[in-house]
């Protein structure tokens, strides 16, 4: 069997780099694979290399961990290049998505998928993703990209229609929400089998089942008797409503909506649980804790904990080496693959992977009042991407004014001047062609 080449783009953050270090190590047909990380912050790069390294002993295989700062050493000749990249870091990028909205009342709470923080996000982050595949055409043109850098669908969208590079999209939710779900109907998740299908943070459980029994009443029968877990109103709201479970968390979902986040009504916020401000929280507190966990995980007198994490990545990765078919849950381009979604949009959907890659499942026609309210999302979306690859700044208005829960919160005047003042607040992270 070939050493296949495996790059982590954005290998810095070092916590998920372990998590996918060991997932990929553990696999003892990628046990001699050649790793290269990475990043362009030389420290958390040396941080990151040398738990690889640990990882790499503890587990007594052959692989090799290399690091580097140079882009094209480590794109040159790869065969698989996972992207983790956050342009902009928490300082200044997401400090701004956050203040800069509250000034005019638009509240958020994570604010990197859609809305106008992940419109933003989206605006700083294709035109580097674009880059990198730029370097991918010339130095390694058959490489995989797995990519797990947010806004996902806006990201690989841009990506499909910029780029000849083959890219999937990849997120935990969907495995996630299962074993959620699992605990809050007393099934064990081993024997749970579900199809989901939708776009990224908005895709729902169109069957969730046992031995082919319905367990959606079970997940009713939550609600009816008061057992829904207090961080997940939103999303239990919305099955009681919709009649299907949507896969990303309440805090998420919050904001892809214009109901549970409104001026004056903060017994809204109260009711649902609703975490405003949650993902700068979440940054200052992986701040703080960068240096403590670094420390723990270099420390040699302390066993690394390696458990295989849900994560698709390495799975695709063997599938694609060994020819063992498996499934995973990927962001591509709609061909036809959910027939009542705009062609070409991201979807995420079923897809099998083997030596022949990865091969998305057809879905055909989604339930309308499902497809409608992702239509939404995707709209958004779509203008982003447009702005971006055209250069038209118009488009960054004409998303924010579609933006669900933007447009539900601030006039049009309003609306433009908030886009007006992003785009000088985040400067050189815009394209220049966007800030004119």
């Amino acid at each position: 069997m070939r050493r296949p080449k495996i790059t982590f783009l954005g290998a810095g953050s070092t916590v998920f780099a372990k998590s996918l270090l060991g997932d990929i190590l553990s696999y003892p047909e990628l046990a001699d694979a050649r790793i290269v990380l990475f990043d362009v912050n030389p420290e958390r790069l040396a941080a990151s290399a040398a738990v690889g390294e640990r990882i790499r002993q503890q587990l007594k295989v052959s692989a090799t961990i290399e690091a580097t700062t140079d882009r094209d050493r480590a794109l040159d000749g790869t065969d698989y290049a996972i992207n983790m990249v956050q342009v902009g870091g928490y300082q200044p990028a997401t400090v701004i998505d956050f203040d800069t909205p509250k000034a005019f009342g638009l509240r958020q709470t994570i604010a990197d998928t859609l809305g106008i923080g992940g419109i933003m996000r989206a605006l700083r982050t294709i035109p580097v993703l674009i880059g990198m595949s730029k370097d991918m055409e010339r130095l390694c043109p058959d490489v995989v990209h797995i990519n797990y850098t947010n806004p996902m669908a806006m990201n690989c969208w841009a990506l499909g229609r910029a780029s000849s590079i083959r890219t999937v999209g990849l997120c935990h939710s969907v495995p996630y929400t299962a074993q959620e779900l699992a605990k809050d109907i007393g099934v064990p998740f081993e024997e749970i089998s579900y199809l989901v299908a939708g776009i990224n943070h908005m895709a729902f459980y169109l069957k969730f089942e046992r031995d082919g029994e319905d367990l959606y009443p079970l997940i009713r029968k939550v609600i009816e008797e008061d057992r829904v877990p207090k961080w997940n109103r939103v999303r239990y709201d919305m099955f009681s409503r919709l009649g299907y479970f949507v896969t990303e968390s309440s805090e998420h979902f919050a904001e892809y909506v214009p109901w549970y986040i409104k001026s004056g009504r903060d017994d809204l916020i109260e009711r649902y649980n609703i975490p405003l401000d949650e993902y700068p929280r979440r940054c200052v507190n992986q701040i703080a804790d960068w240096e403590t966990l670094s420390r723990e995980l270099l420390d040699p007198a302390k066993e690394i904990p390696i458990e295989r994490s849900v994560e698709y990545g390495s799975i695709i990765i063997r599938s694609m080496e060994t020819g063992e078919p498996s499934v995973i849950y990927g962001n591509v381009p709609n061909s036809g693959i959910i027939t009542n979604l705009p062609d070409g949009c991201c979807v995420e959907v079923p897809c099998l992977v083997d030596r022949n890659g990865i091969q998305p499942v057809r879905i055909g026609a989604i339930p309308v009042h499902l497809a409608a309210l992702m239509q939404t999302n995707i709209n958004v979306q779509a203008l982003t991407v447009e702005a971006i690859l055209s250069g038209r700044r118009d488009h960054i208005y004409h998303a924010a004014m579609l933006d669900p829960h933007t447009a539900a919160e601030l006039d049009l005047d309003q609306i433009y001047a908030l886009v007006d003042r992003l785009l000088e607040a985040h400067g050189d992270w815009i394209p220049e062609s966007l800030r004119a």
